[in-house]
């Protein structure tokens, strides 16, 4: 990123014109002369940099105050609900991304992962999370060994995961909101009887509920995934990880990508999931991120 500014500044130094767009303000703190601030389609304000400061920009780009840090209390912590011993996953390129890693997470916890992507994070996420086979090694849920466990038996075990990828991993976007947001639980019960036959009544509430509860903004819940902001796919997903009150939560990269409202709230939902006594893996490139939560 340094690197990227110097080339921007040289740039702008040599006579040329630079129009920077970004939700970082740190980036637009750092790199920009002036700011034009866009919300819902319309320029709220154009300001000198030098004039202002993140927490202006970020009231002016949500509407209303931001927490840019958020206030976290000493967490209840209690026994360890996920358990990692020598834990190694292969790649995709047929090299080894996870090499005997151990670690522990313990319930109301948030364990911070920090790193650049591709460091083994992805593989880590999806060994815990059942989508991909660990080489070797052992991952324990509740005291239950899961090691291979698919993610069929894994999320009824209580294992809930957040994917980096939201389109391509977290969500179908030629579905709507209500399948999305039922995937994989829309065969439970009081949702399906005997697995067959689709209650339609209460899958509506309960979507609705959740829409109502989390904030997701969509015209309906008949909406195609694809219509929504990333934002708002974003907090579809942890809607839906959350509804199943998980034991365990993996969270890769929860913020990357959404704007600094949606930042705040899912900072906020994922301290109050903390505070449910759920192991949570927050794996995240932002280090205030982590720091702040974690």
């Amino acid at each position: 990123v340094d690197e990227f500014f110097g080339t921007l500044r040289r740039m702008a130094g040599e006579g040329h014109s630079l129009i920077f767009i970004s939700h970082k303000l740190h980036e637009v703190m750092a790199i920009s002369d002036r700011v034009t601030v866009l919300r819902g389609g319309r320029v709220v304000e154009t300001l000198k940099t030098a004039d202002t400061n993140r927490r202006e920009l970020a009231q002016l780009m949500v509407g209303r105050e931001v927490l840019l840090r958020v206030e976290k209390e000493p967490g209840k912590i209690g026994p360890p609900r996920l358990r990692i011993e020598n834990l190694s996953v292969m790649g995709n390129k047929g090299l080894m991304a996870v090499k005997e890693v151990n670690l522990e997470v313990q319930a109301g916890e948030i364990l911070g992962i920090a790193g650049v992507s591709g460091n083994g994070q992805r593989e880590l996420a999806e060994a815990i999370s059942g989508l991909r086979e660990p080489v070797e090694g052992r991952i324990l849920v509740d005291g239950t060994d899961v090691t291979g466990w698919q993610p069929d038996k894994l999320i009824p075990h209580g294992v809930s995961h957040i994917p980096e990828e939201r389109l391509r991993e977290g969500g179908i976007k030629e579905f709507s909101v209500a399948e999305n947001l039922m995937l994989e639980d829309h065969i439970k019960h009081p949702f399906a009887k005997g697995g067959l036959f689709l209650n339609f009544g209460q899958i509506a509430q309960h979507c609705d509920n959740l829409i109502q509860k989390f904030n997701i903004k969509t015209p309906s819940r008949d909406t195609p995934l694809s219509n929504l902001s990333g934002g708002n796919i974003q907090k579809l997903i942890l809607a839906r990880e959350l509804s199943r009150q998980p034991s365990v939560l993996i969270a890769a990269q929860p913020t990357r990508g959404v704007d600094i409202g949606s930042t705040e709230y899912i900072h906020q939902t994922l301290l109050e999931q903390r505070a449910r006594e759920t192991a949570i893996v927050l794996i995240s490139e932002d280090l205030d991120e982590v720091r702040n939560l974690s």
